[in-house]
């Protein structure tokens, strides 16, 4: 039963952090900005067709990394200053429009580029080789996801608690106004938050596809979204809350997709019954269950509006 069990538990800690991953630019725009950027998913999937082209222009891989996490955090600074920087006054409803239109200009930009054929991405060294575990064979990918993303983690709190710039993200996530009167650069706040959130969604898209190979122009929209459910599911706001419940949609959702297999080796069902159709229905009621028992997520904190 174990042997069953093991590889879809491994599966999810392995998806679930490349959604915390994404999920953490979720949680620090709207811990600042208040502000859902619905762009973010499309950002991850734009990442990983750079990698496709760049890899395929014959630049050595060594150095396509680092230049596609690099484009990834620029692509994040120019969204910001283009399109939420000039409604930074604005109703909030007008950023929220612009985001949703940021992220089908960069779906159709992606459509035109690649003509809405399927790319492949590239095999990356080591991570993409098999790897057998507890007697499951796997990625090395898999493996690696989990112990990259609790040292990005840790080294993000770090930065948040321990340093100016984070002392800054801190003041301004608190209360705005009060940051701006009291000096604190918030336009360099927000551009760093973007950076900060891209570049992470640039790490989320070497591994995810690596082990997920293809790319399209709609490739960002669903880890995108469950990304999203993972951050409100956690406490949007929260980055332990984000990474949490990246962690728990990605584990749960694996299982039920084996969950078939599982039921039928344990003697429970007789044949498939086909519930691997309704894992990413699960995240979503999931979501719904939680928001209706703690309205601010596992790990939000409640609010009050000024008056």
């Amino acid at each position: 039963m174990w042997n069953t069990v093991f590889p879809y538990i491994l599966s999810g800690i392995s998806v679930g952090g490349q959604y915390a991953l994404i999920a953490i630019g979720y949680t620090m725009v709207y811990g600042i900005l208040r502000l859902i950027n619905f762009a973010h998913g499309d950002v991850f999937m734009v990442s990983g067709i750079i990698m496709v082209y760049m890899a395929a222009s014959g630049a050595p891989l060594w150095l396509c990394i680092p230049l596609v996490l690099i484009l990834t955090a620029l692509i994040g600074f120019v969204i910001e200053r283009v399109a939420y920087k000039p409604l930074r006054t604005a109703p909030r409803m007008s950023a929220m429009i612009s985001a949703i239109g940021v992220s089908y200009t960069l779906q159709n930009l992606v459509l035109y580029i690649t003509g809405g054929l399927n790319q492949i991405y590239p095999t990356i060294p080591w991570i993409s080789d098999s790897v057998t575990l507890f007697g499951a064979t796997t990625k090395v990918v898999t493996v690696v996801t989990p112990i990259l993303t609790l040292i990005l983690v840790v080294a993000l709190v770090l930065l948040i608690n321990h340093t100016k710039i984070g002392m800054a993200m801190r003041a301004v996530s608190r209360d705005f106004e009060t940051s701006q009167l009291m000096g604190i650069k918030i336009n360099s706040v927000i551009s760093t938050t973007f950076v900060i959130g891209t570049f992470l969604a640039g790490v989320a898209s070497l591994l995810y596809f690596t082990n997920y190979t293809t790319v399209i122009q709609t490739s960002g929209a669903m880890p995108g979204l469950k990304a999203f459910v993972a951050a409100v599911f956690g406490g949007i706001g929260s980055i332990p809350g984000a990474v949490i419940g990246a962690f728990i949609i990605g584990i749960a959702e694996n299982i039920i997709k084996g969950l078939d297999i599982i039921l039928f080796k344990a003697g429970i069902i007789p044949g498939p019954m086909g519930l691997a159709t309704f894992s990413d229905a699960f995240t979503f009621a999931l979501l719904i269950i939680i928001l209706a028992v703690k309205p601010t997520g596992l790990f939000g904190e409640k609010t009050t509006d000024k008056v």
